[in-house]
């Protein structure tokens, strides 16, 4: 006899997305019916987003009020809504392995995604977007114009943008750096000094794409702190983490991105240092997903190994050596909103261990999906819906009146901040938490 949930820790199967049977439609469909009867009997992730009440109420209005009545053409809806976020997954749903029952939602509807892919069903203008490399570098070389191209006041273009590229006019997209943070790094690594004895610590940023072609300032903090602490610091960027692609379900391209990015980052880790990551998704990827898409590839395991979240990394120097001296009070409390793929790496609420540090620094805790999810929450198809589920977080936000909101995600950042605005919640900015630390070290 099955259990009624699992108490054992949960564990998640690798994505054999090579196999005959994973794009197989038949067995596809099996599964998907199998899995919604499931969460049909369950429906403890109502709440969580879009999916599971799309999927309730086709089940609900259907002629038996089952999942068979159901026709294979109804499943789409509910993947759509799907940002893989991981959430039912990791906080919500008891039937995970190592139950018998063997759910893995989120990678289900990666599954069906790809099928989707394959059949030339999915839209072809957010594969384009995950082109972050091609795109930013052109980004980053023409940033006044097209920062003045894409800023949300600039209502003729957004809206020609819109039409062509399915864009919402809404949207407050990010801004290009003038110049990456590699580039910025290589000019000013040895002009930023060791401020305490050095340690033996040694690490490698990872930039990732979006600090390195959209947000400097949180590499520029991260390097600060870090060399603040006697870090030795380098950084490297061989290639986005191929997130992008996940999102669209272009596998195949996923794992090439992993290939190339973890040759680069191993030769750091060969040499005796730690990977840092910026962004939680990025983190995500190199800890967690890589090894879920290459789980025979000795390097990706031995890189997964060694790879910190930058709050990780830091707390860990607190806890094991202790931060130098220097921090200083900060002008307003602060929201932590503990995004989806920082919770999804299971290694606790690490911003907010890192912003307590500040001293006598008021600090909540946030713990709901932004709703944005990658391009999810830019395309004009699905942004009402990134809206819908990023309002309640957003009234959490509001209720805990503190200046500051810190976000690891930088997007989900963006997103709220924007809801915030739209709400008039008063707040100086999205910031990484690492930000606030550079801000209490004053420097």
């Amino acid at each position: 006899m099955s259990k009624e949930g699992s108490t054992e820790a949960p564990i998640r199967h690798p994505i054999d997305f090579e196999h005959p049977d994973f794009l197989n439609l038949e067995k596809l469909d099996s599964e998907m019916r199998r899995v919604f009867d499931i969460c049909h009997g369950c429906r403890r992730c109502f709440n969580l987003c879009d999916s599971f009440p799309k999927l309730f109420d086709m089940i609900d209005d259907s002629k038996d009020e089952n999942v068979e009545s159901l026709s294979s053409d109804q499943f789409a809806p509910v993947v759509d809504a799907c940002t893989l976020c991981d959430m039912c997954f990791m906080t919500k749903c008891p039937y995970v392995p190592p139950h018998d029952f063997d759910l893995d939602f989120p990678h289900l509807m990666l599954r069906y995604r790809t099928a989707q892919k394959k059949l030339g069903q999915l839209p072809s203008v957010p594969r384009q977007l995950a082109e972050v490399d091609r795109n930013s570098k052109i980004g980053v070389m023409f940033s006044k114009f097209i920062n003045w191209a894409s800023n949300i006041k600039n209502v003729l273009i957004r809206k020609i943008l819109e039409i062509i590229v399915g864009i919402d006019i809404r949207v407050q997209l990010p801004k290009y750096n003038s110049e990456t943070f590699s580039n910025f790094f290589k000019k000013n690594k040895d002009k930023i000094k060791f401020e305490t004895k050095k340690n033996n610590r040694k690490v490698v940023i990872y930039t990732t794409c979006f600090v390195n072609f959209n947000k400097k300032n949180t590499g520029v903090a991260a390097l600060k702190v870090l060399k603040k602490n006697g870090v030795e610091v380098q950084e490297d960027y061989p290639g986005c983490c191929g997130m992008p692609f996940l999102e669209q379900a272009d596998l195949p391209k996923v794992v090439d991105q992993a290939k190339k990015v973890s040759q680069g980052l191993l030769e750091w880790v060969n040499k005796g240092y730690k990977v840092v990551t910026l962004t939680a998704s990025c983190g995500l990827m190199l800890k967690f997903e890589w090894p879920l898409l290459l789980p025979n590839n000795e390097n990706i395991k031995k890189l997964s190994k060694n790879v910190m979240d930058i709050d990780e990394y830091v707390v860990d120097i607190a806890k094991n050596e202790g931060l130098v001296d220097g921090m200083t009070e900060i002008d307003g409390g602060v929201t932590v909103h503990h995004a989806c793929h920082a919770r999804a790496q299971n290694m606790g609420i690490k911003a907010r261990d890192m912003l307590k540090l500040i001293p006598n620094a008021k600090i909540d805790v946030v713990e709901r999906c932004a709703g944005h999810g990658g391009t999810f929450g830019v395309m004009k198809e699905t942004h009402d819906l990134a809206i819908k589920v990023g309002k309640p977080t957003v009234r959490q936000i509001k209720a805990k009146k503190n200046k500051y909101m810190a976000s690891d995600c930088p997007l989900a950042g963006k997103h709220l901040k924007q809801l915030e605005i739209d709400t008039n919640i008063s707040n100086d900015e999205a910031v990484h938490p690492i930000e606030l630390i550079a801000k209490s070290y004053r420097i």
